[in-house]
């Protein structure tokens, strides 16, 4: 057998300390971003569970805009007021989501724990067994009395397929998520930013309603919530949507 040389001996021990050394700042950095959504899911009284430790740092790393595929759509209109954006109509096509329905006490919790079980699947945790990409906004179906008064406590949390999935989107291992079809629709939408709960929600329900020249041409009792930032983030981009009837 051919003796390995000092120069290859040094080269193979300092590649696995290389090795050695990214994998400690892997670990750590799986753990300081756990640490961070455990500390934000104990503001809405929502358990982050160990095994998101690695969905999360995957969504993360996968997080910048070249990564992120926009929902498609076409612009209608965009209804301006001395400088200022009110609304936009805007016309999504018809495609498929995967959707997850939750009926939490507060809103908060329910798009947290909603999302935590989209990103599951998004992250290997499908019958492709492949990481299935990004794509935003991740949107939240919301009800209403009749009177846009008060939310109902049951939503649904949804996941637009990337365009190459959209013909044979991988089976979730979590029985729970649901791949469906939705039809072709019109959407009037604004802008907002910040927390999203049940205050907030209908505070825009209203502004938007006021807004439009003609709300009853839209559904009066279900709305969209479209999320452009994930429940974790300090800052968060939303829009309302409302829906035009069929």
């Amino acid at each position: 057998l051919a003796e390995e040389s000092p120069d290859s001996a040094y080269h193979s021990h300092g590649s696995s300390l290389e090795e050695e050394a990214a994998e400690r700042m892997d670990d750590e950095e799986q753990e300081r971003l756990l640490s961070y959504w455990q500390s934000v899911g104990r503001g809405h009284q929502v358990d982050v569970p160990r095994d998101m430790a690695e969905p999360i740092q995957q969504l993360t790393r996968n997080n910048n805009p070249q990564e992120r595929q926009t929902i498609p759509f076409t612009l209608i209109q965009r209804k301006e007021k001395l400088g200022d954006l009110l609304y936009e109509k805007r016309q999504y096509g018809k495609a498929k989501w995967a959707c997850i329905k939750m009926k939490e006490k507060q809103y908060e919790q329910s798009i947290c724990l909603g999302f935590m079980k989209l990103m599951r699947y998004i992250c290997e945790q499908n019958s492709s067994g492949l990481y299935l990409g990004i794509t935003v906004p991740i949107v939240t179906i919301v009800h209403t009395n009749e009177a846009q008064s008060a939310m109902t406590q049951a939503v649904t949390v949804a996941y637009y397929l990337p365009e190459v999935l959209q013909d044979e989107p991988p089976h979730p291992f979590d029985s729970d998520i649901i791949i469906e079809e939705w039809p072709a629709t019109i959407v009037y939408s604004r802008s907002f930013r910040g927390i999203t709960n049940e205050d907030s929600i209908m505070r825009e329900i209203n502004l938007l309603a006021a807004i439009l020249e003609s709300p009853e041409l839209c559904l009066r009792d279900t709305f969209i919530i479209a999320g452009y930032t994930n429940p974790a983030a300090a800052n968060r981009h939303n829009e309302i949507w409302f829906l035009q009837r069929p």
